[in-house]
């Protein structure tokens, strides 16, 4: 959002500092929290359809309803702050998650597993052949669509509006390659939610110092090799072929991550992230009003004028300040904005006056975010 040329540090001559933080986000963070994201929605499917249950509601219209509010809301984004939205693609896809809800544990991994492999492969081979038959691309070959887009980011409302539109179709055919590997992670979701694997693992020290052990060094590694195709030494012919390595290892480290967390935070930082994940769509949408307030026309148009360092200690900043506030909200209301309005569409009522929640309620299960 804040240039064409951020993700990769900056375009011809930009700064050290610039390329060496993008290239420790491209190895270290790109692909890592969608896919954490991704499986936390997966398992969220399992809570939800148990919540029915309880409820003695049918799951099936529930689920309905939230894909058609998660699309809506996925549109509405896309079009007015961020065409790279995925709320859309996650609605698409939790119609495939329903149609193979009934799926054992492993059966849902190994298809999990084929599909990982699948797109691996495919990324492989097209990336293959795009270092073998062309040419690394010129600033020259895209400068005229760079400016194009830079001129309508900095324009009016209407301009933004119209870059988006402009980009969305191919922000979509991008989210169709890549909606096999998020689907895998739904369906890994769903297979651990199927065995309860948090509720037997989550506070198993010896085992998640086991998985950040054995998966941390393969998650490094292929980190390492993404950025250097994404980014230098390599010239931009190895782009696919770098993601192709982040599919299969990008797992990896995610789970790393996750279980790394698991085993550091305890307390009341736990009780921090609880909140912001109770929040996490709020927290999504709020992040792209604020930078295209930051980087576009509806606001201060610093669209291409901005380093990538600048841009991600801003980044970092915001999120801070997101989980301040999502902290202290919870002991006033129970859900955030956007939380309670798809809440609301799922289950075709207002939710009723529940009170605060208790720091229990926090760290429960049912906190898992919405993203």
């Amino acid at each position: 959002m804040a240039g064409p040329y951020t993700a990769f540090g900056g375009g011809p001559g930009a700064t050290v500092l610039d390329r060496a933080v993008a290239w420790v986000v491209t190895a270290l963070v790109t692909t890592k929290f969608s896919l954490l994201f991704s499986f936390l929605f997966g398992y969220s499917f399992v809570l939800q359809r148990r919540s029915a249950r309880r409820a003695g509601a049918a799951f099936a219209p529930r689920h309905l309803r939230r894909t058609a509010g998660l699309f809506g809301l996925g549109l509405l984004h896309a079009v007015l702050l961020f065409p790279g939205d995925i709320l859309m693609t996650y609605a698409v896809l939790a119609l495939f998650l329903y149609g193979l809800r009934k799926l054992t544990p492993r059966a849902a991994l190994r298809l999990a597993a084929g599909l990982v492999v699948a797109l691996a492969a495919l990324l492989l081979a097209y990336g293959l052949l795009n270092v073998a038959l062309t040419e690394p691309l010129t600033p020259a070959e895209y400068a005229p669509r760079v400016a194009h887009t830079v001129a309508d980011y900095r324009g009016g409302a209407l301009s933004v509006i119209s870059a988006h539109l402009r980009e969305l179709p191919s922000m979509l055919r991008a989210d169709l390659l890549y909606a096999p590997d998020l689907l895998a992670a739904f369906l890994a979701g769903l297979a651990a939610a199927e065995t309860r694997l948090v509720e037997r693992r989550g506070r198993d020290r010896r085992w998640l110092r086991g998985v950040v052990v054995r998966w941390l060094p393969v998650g490094l590694a292929g980190g390492i090799v993404t950025a250097c195709c994404a980014g230098r030494p390599l010239d931009s012919r190895w782009f696919l072929v770098g993601h192709a390595v982040a599919v299969l290892t990008a797992p990896a480290l995610t789970a790393s991550y996750a279980c790394g967390l698991l085993l550091l935070v305890r307390g009341r930082a736990a009780d921090v992230l609880a909140a912001a994940g109770r929040m996490a769509l709020t927290h999504y949408l709020t992040q792209s009003l604020v930078l295209a307030l930051v980087f576009t026309g509806y606001g201060l148009a610093l669209y291409d004028r901005t380093g990538t360092a600048a841009v991600v200690a801003g980044c970092l900043v915001l999120y801070g300040l997101q989980l301040a506030v999502g902290h202290a909200l919870p002991a006033r209301v129970r859900y955030g904005p956007a939380e309670l309005l798809l809440r609301t569409v799922t289950r075709a009522r207002r939710p009723g006056p529940e009170g605060p929640a208790s720091p229990g309620e926090r760290r429960s299960a049912d906190s898992r975010p919405v993203r």
